[in-house]
């Protein structure tokens, strides 16, 4: 059953482009069972991203690159993380 994963982030004042580039030098074509990632801007200095995968036990084994990844730019966060995941339990469209 399809998964979706989402982290939200708070990226400290002028950092943003940091973050991003962080984010754009990642080669996430070999994270087997990743359909999709989008990482959307939700205000000033705020993101977050969305991942979609094959199933949970692909997104479970992406966890270390997902982990690497973020100790990639973890200086230019404002706080925690706000990570949640789960498989799909109805598609609405």
């Amino acid at each position: 059953m399809t998964a979706f994963n989402a982290v939200r982030f708070k990226v400290k004042p002028g950092r943003d482009q940091e973050f991003l580039d962080a984010h754009a030098a990642v080669d996430r074509g070999s994270w087997p069972g990743m359909r999709s990632a989008n990482l959307i801007k939700t205000g000033e200095g705020s993101y977050c991203i969305i991942g979609e995968w094959d199933d949970m036990d692909a997104m479970a084994a992406a966890r270390p690159h997902m982990i690497a990844t973020l100790d990639s730019f973890r200086d230019c966060l404002d706080g925690d993380t706000d990570p949640v995941s789960g498989p799909v339990v109805m598609e609405l469209k």
